[in-house]
């Protein structure tokens, strides 16, 4: 038995979801997310809790069980309070500022790296050194703090880059260290 899936979605207050052939739409204070679900899955909504069951013990159904309740937990969440992921640039001379709606950074190359955000996905930068990303779909929350991680990663040597608030970037020595017998 799928130890997620069978675990019951509570419904925040104001938010309202709407069911029909599997296809999902839910409504908060944040905004309207929807989705078309696995038609083998059986959603049962009432009024304060969502229960995903499925129809047999196969392996795809017990895999879908579990995704799909994940998928719409995660959507109940996004409309009632949101996502955000917080990134941070480490290095000298490494920062980061809005132009309009545009993340332009200064990562060490001999141009500025310019990032334009999905739709539904909000950038902020509260200083030059902290990027915030929030919005209300989990997928594109994720998927924009990837993207903007992915043009300057943390490297090994010194740690320069951008990293996740708390990610521990695993550090090498370097070649003099090594070549010293430390």
């Amino acid at each position: 038995m799928s130890r997620v899936g069978k675990n019951p979605i509570p419904v925040a207050a104001g938010v309202t979801i709407d069911l029909k052939n599997n296809h999902i739409k839910v409504k908060g204070p944040k905004g309207e997310l929807e989705k078309t679900l696995h038609p083998d899955m059986i959603i049962e909504v009432s009024a304060d809790v969502i229960l995903v069951k499925r129809p047999t013990e196969s392996k795809q159904h017990k895999s879908l069980h579990g995704l799909t309740r994940t998928l719409v937990a995660n959507m109940v969440e996004g409309v009632s309070a949101g996502f955000i992921r917080n990134l941070e640039i480490e290095g000298v001379e490494y920062r980061a500022e809005l132009k309009g709606k545009a993340l332009v950074m200064a990562l060490g190359f001999s141009h500025q790296v310019r990032y334009e955000p999905a739709e539904g996905v909000e950038i902020e930068v509260p200083d030059p050194k902290k990027i915030t990303v929030k919005g209300i779909d989990k997928q594109k929350v994720g998927q924009a703090a990837a993207e903007i991680r992915g043009f300057r990663p943390p490297e090994p040597y010194k740690g320069k880059g951008i990293r996740y608030v708390g990610e521990q970037v695993r550090r090498k020595a370097g070649k003099a260290a090594v070549g010293a017998g430390f």
